[in-house]
């Protein structure tokens, strides 16, 4: 590596710490210009013609500065805007001593910054919210005392106290007492939600009842609002497809202001022409009304429980016209019971049971936490497994009590060329999808397991939703049997059923899907992830779900239901249809204008203020984004106390996470 280019990210992040600097300035610049433009008039007024002409003059130079560091940085990122175009008029104003133009085209370009920045502002404001809010300290329970320490200071086992009004630091369990949680700024659910004694609760949420003690279970860095508010930061960072298809007009745009300009100037030789033309090109509704749309759909999105990770999912999200549905944890609950065992010889039931939940320990996935549920009420002693294997949406395979034990699906076993007795028929009810499991000890059949998940009673309402919001093709993608998956989509609007699938199938049927369509992919779990990535719009349940599906999705459902989706569809299209409206109204006003100027029917002046009155138009226009029908979120089924948290560790890679491994 060379010297140059060893210095090359110092030298980005200088220019990256400029823009910041000088961004901070758009709230307060056009007070310089609009204290100059008063005072010269005033001058004018007494007929002080020179004092009028430096008053106007110094806050140009001051605004024309500030643009130029703000070009410079711009062009050195890369990027190539019509600012320049600012720079272009507001310099030919004081050239042509045009004092008076060139103070209101500052005053122009500075308050349409500050315009920019209070609009952009206030529809982030659901966002900003989620950052505002994170705790900063804790109080500790340690030895009979309580301690205010900082989150950071915070482990698993510690014993926090959580007074009514306070925020949860961290994920938990109440230890003591009965906690009343608003959980409105995650999940969007206006109700408080009541939670018994070894509950799990969730970070971010707020205490609205009676104080109770809360035991941690995750440091506040993997807990489900710091990852959050990781997500949230990147959300506002990244740029969408619409705004760098924006930029791309806007340099035909200046093109064509500048051939305008020039063929006027030319023409005619009249040089106030020109500037004319330049002063209705600056600045462009084309770089205003996009980011606020988008930012405005985002944080309308945000405020009922849908992150979205940048304006570019927000667009897709706008465009989707195929859904592809996990089973397990999305149709369903996740949440699975032992119904039936089928146990072969020559094992006995409770030695079966003792191995593949002694095992099933070491796994997060819903059957095998409800095995091992199972095994412990029945009063089952179970030992600790070892040389623990698992293989998301396939099993789970180690020792236990020196006996090779595998938990898997019927898929795995055929691989594994292990026969098993062909499970029973299926019942076609709708109430409950089944999963089945096998058992081998030490390479042998052992036993055929049956768990009941139940099916979400909101499931056919969303689905139904989401048909109306223009999903034109719905497929079920489980790794669950035709029969079990069948029996499951029965009187729901399902059009294809995909089953039997491991993690590489459901990409492989995201790939195929995206021939009818753009297609969005909806589950929760690490076998989720792949197909996920694969689609053109990943959404993934946070609530519950593991941080490899956090990751890989765009979207995150924060309540544990598909309810909000619609809703959010219906925002993403609104955000598009306006930026869009905004866009070419805006653009053909200033197209107008520029021509009328070119001919000589608009001033300088008249031509400054003109342009003002478009920029104006077009960024309330696109706050339409944040009014309009409040978006309605089904009061579908909600889990009062979710299992796990979202997980995303602290420099943004996902933590640990149980693998599920079933359907």
């Amino acid at each position: 590596m060379t010297t140059a280019e060893a210095a090359l990210p110092a030298i980005e992040s200088g220019w990256i710490a400029l823009a910041g600097r000088v961004a901070r300035l758009r709230e307060w610049l056009a007070t310089l210009p609009l204290a100059g433009l008063c005072i010269g008039l005033a001058a004018q007024a007494l007929d002080e013609p020179g004092i009028a002409a430096w008053a106007w003059m110094l806050p140009t130079l001051a605004v024309l500065a500030i643009l130029v560091i703000q070009v410079v940085v711009s062009l050195a990122q890369g990027n190539v805007g019509l600012d320049l175009v600012a720079v272009l008029s507001m310099a030919g104003a004081l050239a042509l001593s045009q004092r008076l133009t060139g103070v209101v085209i500052a005053l122009m370009y500075a308050g349409g910054q500050a315009l920019e920045a209070y609009a952009a502002g206030r529809a982030g404001r659901a966002m900003t919210a989620l950052l505002a809010r994170q705790p900063r300290t804790a109080l500790r329970e340690e030895a009979g005392t309580v301690r205010e320490v900082a989150i950071a200071q915070l482990v698993p086992g510690d014993r926090i106290l959580v007074r009514v009004g306070d925020i949860l630091p961290v994920d938990g369990r109440v230890a003591s007492g009965r906690a009343i949680l608003d959980q409105s700024t995650l999940t969007g659910e206006a109700r408080p939600v009541t939670f018994e004694a070894n509950a799990a609760v969730l970070s971010g949420t707020v205490n609205v009842g009676t104080p109770f003690t809360l035991l941690a279970g995750r440091r506040a860095a993997e807990s489900t609002y710091a990852g959050i508010v990781r997500l949230v930061e990147a959300a506002r960072a990244q740029k969408a497809p619409m705004a760098r298809l924006a930029d791309r007009y806007g340099l035909a745009f200046l093109a064509v202001t500048l051939l305008l300009a020039g063929g006027a100037w030319a023409a005619t030789g009249d040089s106030l022409r020109a500037l004319a033309v330049l002063v209705v090109a600056t600045p462009c509704p084309l770089i205003l009304a996009v980011p606020v749309a988008l930012v405005s759909g985002l944080s309308r999105a945000a405020g009922i429980g849908v992150l979205v990770k940048g304006g570019g999912a927000l667009e897709m999200l706008a465009r989707v016209r195929v859904l592809v549905i996990d089973k397990t944890g999305t149709l369903t609950h996740g949440t699975a019971r032992l119904t039936a065992t089928n146990v072969l010889p020559p094992f006995a039931e409770a030695e079966v049971l003792t191995l593949a939940a002694a095992l099933d320990q070491a796994s997060g996935h819903p059957t095998a936490r409800a095995l091992v549920g199972e095994a412990l009420a029945r009063g089952l002693a179970l030992p600790q497994p070892s040389a623990v294997t698992e293989t998301p949406g396939e099993g789970i395979a180690g020792l236990v009590a020196g006996r090779a034990v595998r938990v898997g699906g019927p898929r795995l076993m055929r691989n594994l060329g292990l026969l098993f007795p062909a499970p029973g028929p299926v019942r076609a009810v709708v109430a409950v999808a089944a999963a089945t499991v096998m058992v081998t000890v030490d390479d042998r059949p052992a036993a055929i397991l049956e768990f009941a998940d139940p099916v979400r009673t909101d499931g056919a309402a969303a689905l139904a939703e989401l048909r109306a919001c223009g999903i034109a093709r719905v497929v079920l993608a489980t790794g669950d049997r035709r029969g079990v998956a069948e029996a499951l989509v029965v009187g729901l609007p399902i059009d294809v059923v995909e089953a039997d699938l491991d993690p590489a199938d459901k990409t492989r049927i995201v790939l195929q899907e995206r021939a009818s369509g753009a297609v969005m992919m909806v589950g929760d779990g690490v076998n989720d992830a792949p197909a996920l990535a694969a689609a053109d719009l990943g959404v993934a349940l946070g609530a519950r779900g593991a941080a490899a599906a956090a990751e890989a999705a765009d979207i995150v459902l924060l309540a544990d239901t598909l309810a909000p989706l619609p809703p959010a569809i219906r925002i993403a299209r609104r955000a598009r249809a306006i930026a869009l409206q905004s866009v070419v109204a805006g653009l053909g006003l200033s197209l107008i204008g520029m021509v009328a100027a070119a001919f000589g029917y608009l001033s300088p002046l008249q031509g400054a203020l003109i342009q003002e009155g478009i920029d104006v138009a077009v960024i309330l226009n696109a706050m339409r984004v944040l009014g309009g029908p409040d978006p309605v979120v089904p009061s579908g089924e909600r889990r009062s106390a979710p299992e796990d948290g979202l997980e995303i560790a602290s420099d943004g890679t996902p933590a640990e996470a149980a693998a599920p491994r079933r359907a």
